[in-house]
């Protein structure tokens, strides 16, 4: 980081706003679903067995899904005027409106992605925005989508081409995920936003420094869509689908070393780090990257101290995963976690492609 009295300009959050959908979907809401192996075969296990193991590994009890009249683009707009509101800005100021999904609005009744006009477009539509020059287009990235539209509005932001941007993460993974998947029980809905604003100070603040990596050569095929393990359920719809072994042991092996380098770049430690807003993929998972990136720096420490959870009630929404977190984080709605003036974080996410990235922020 630059020690110099040079006033610079830096990316900080000034607003944040989530949508968290009300249906409330239960493990043992999944005890009559019948589940198949990718090979077509039925398992052996018992549900009640199969769901238990799902639980000890993901951790989590529940998952929240969209209710049937709404799409992708009305969650991204209920999260991004949340954020409006709560930044207390004028909408007409922005100068970018960035959203990562994965599958753009998908209706239940014939589960089509519907991507034209784009879900930026119709978010800025929504919000009532008339300002031609707040420039609005989308991010497909996988899970690390939202991270990775911050990282570019920093970039426009430091350049001094852009003053204010929206960063919106949604997804409606119910609506592509099979019910005869295991996997399934993993999905969920939400969305999350972030408002970022040019700030001009003599000391770093806000956004620090960030990495991002693409593993596509060797890793890219470790999420895919595909036809359901029932084969004879709807041959023409394509779900979601992963090598959750494969992408386990990627992540793992991978993800410690971005966030290293991310704080290396920052000039910072772990120790610095107060806390850590990591992608809520599975419990297991994230606890190992964690202990793993602690293992790095020789350190050890009580990781849901440093790394808050809301996995268990809210399931894995990738893209809007993070941006939840970091919403319920500042307006004090985490239990035992919270992020005071001065201190440190790191953001971070894996996923399709396979895409990692990571983030320093510094409160103000």
């Amino acid at each position: 980081m630059s020690q110099d009295n040079k006033e610079r300009i830096y990316s900080v959050i000034v607003g944040t706003g989530s949508y968290i959908p009300s249906k409330v979907v239960k493990n043992e809401d999944f005890l009559k679903n019948v589940f198949y192996d990718t090979d077509g075969s039925r398992f052996m296990q018992s549900n009640e067995e199969i769901i238990k193991k799902f639980e000890k590994i993901t951790g989590i009890k529940e998952r929240k899904y969209v209710t049937d009249d709404l799409v992708l683009s009305d969650i991204a707009f209920f999260a991004a005027k949340n954020a409006l509101e709560s930044s207390k800005i004028d909408k007409e100021s922005l100068d970018y409106i960035i959203v990562a999904h994965n599958f753009g609005d998908v209706k239940l009744e014939n589960k089509v992605q519907d991507l034209v006009p784009s879900i930026s477009a119709r978010v800025k539509r929504m919000l009532g925005i008339e300002n031609p020059y707040v420039v609005a287009f989308d991010i497909p990235f996988g899970c690390p989508g939202w991270l990775q539209g911050v990282i570019s509005a920093n970039y426009y932001i430091k350049s001094g081409d852009a003053k204010r941007a929206l960063i919106i993460g949604a997804e409606t993974l119910s609506r592509v995920s099979d019910p005869y998947d295991r996997d399934s029980m993993i999905y969920s809905d939400g969305a999350g936003a972030t408002i970022l604003e040019a700030y001009k100070s003599k000391k770093p603040v806000g956004i620090l420094s960030h990495v991002t990596r693409s593993d596509a050569h060797n890793h890219s095929k470790l999420m895919w869509m595909g036809r359901s393990n029932n084969k004879n359920f709807k041959p023409n719809d394509l779900f979601l689908k992963m090598n959750g072994r494969k992408l386990y042991e990627y992540a793992i092996s991978t993800v410690p070393q971005v966030v290293k380098d991310s704080l290396d770049k920052a000039g910072l430690t772990l120790s610095n780090i107060k806390k850590v807003l990591i992608h809520q993929a599975n419990e297991k998972m994230d606890v190992e990257m964690l202990n793993r990136l602690f293992k790095l720096y020789g350190k050890t420490k009580t990781l849901f101290e440093v790394m808050p959870m809301t996995i268990s009630r809210l399931g894995n929404s990738s893209v809007a995963t993070v941006p939840t977190l970091v919403d319920l984080l500042f307006k004090g709605k985490l239990n035992n976690h919270s992020l005071k003036k001065g201190e440190y974080a790191a953001f971070v996410s894996v996923g399709a492609g396979m895409n990692i990235n990571s983030l320093i922020y510094k409160m103000i």
